[in-house]
């Protein structure tokens, strides 16, 4: 048992702790310990990889077996990663290789197309949330018109007030965005950066244990 749970929450603590020193501590022996973390993380990347890539396979060859709902597109996601693995290793890399082209012609393609998809969703998202049903809805309502009226050329035609010395939709667009909206996104990033440094501390002193599996 001290191979599988003592032993992790030991490299880990020691890990956090040599890292946090290196980090407030700058010296050369801090930044060949920093150095070396950075070659073990690639190093267990590379494996974390190879597990991913093992449970694509199996996740979707069990799929396939079993014939499981839609284990047609499991068929396609085979073919898609072995074909590209296969050209990769036959005709390289380069700009010029058929890697590239496939990837160009083909991933980029159904990238676009599921981005562009992404835009009907986000319409629907924001019909519902516009409905003025309450105040703060309103007042997102208004903002979002705003905003929207100052990034097209359309608002500054429409901005006829601005001849008697009030602001465009453009300055009122930006006024939202360096103010009100500046200071939302800095309380969501202070929250993130304190949500991330307690779980870092849970994770150094074992508290968070839940790497080990299920047990």
């Amino acid at each position: 048992m001290f191979w599988k749970k003592q032993l992790p929450i030991i490299i880990v603590f020691l890990s956090g702790v040599i890292m946090a020193l290196q980090y407030f501590v700058p010296s050369r022996s801090s930044e060949f310990a920093f150095d070396i973390y950075i070659k073990w993380g690639i190093a267990i990347g590379i494996f974390a990889a190879i597990l991913g890539y093992f449970s694509f396979f199996r996740v979707h060859i069990m799929k396939v077996v079993k014939k499981a709902p839609n284990w047609g597109y499991s068929v396609l996601a085979l073919l898609g990663v072995l074909i590209m693995i296969v050209v990769a290793l036959i005709d390289g890399t380069d700009t010029n290789s058929y890697y590239m082209k496939l990837y160009l012609n083909v991933c980029a393609a159904i990238n676009s197309t599921v981005f562009s998809l992404l835009a009907f969703y986000i319409s629907s998202a924001a019909y519902r949330a516009f409905r003025a049903r309450s105040s703060q809805a309103v007042a997102l309502l208004l903002a979002a018109t705003i905003v929207m009226l100052g990034r097209v050329p359309i608002g500054d035609y429409f901005s006829f007030w601005t001849h008697w010395g009030l602001p465009s939709f453009y300055d009122m667009t930006q006024w939202i965005l360096n103010v009100p909206n500046m200071a939302a996104k800095r309380a969501i990033a202070l929250g993130v950066g304190l949500g991330s440094l307690l779980m870092t501390l849970k994770l150094i002193l074992g508290i968070e244990r839940t790497y080990l599996g299920n047990e």
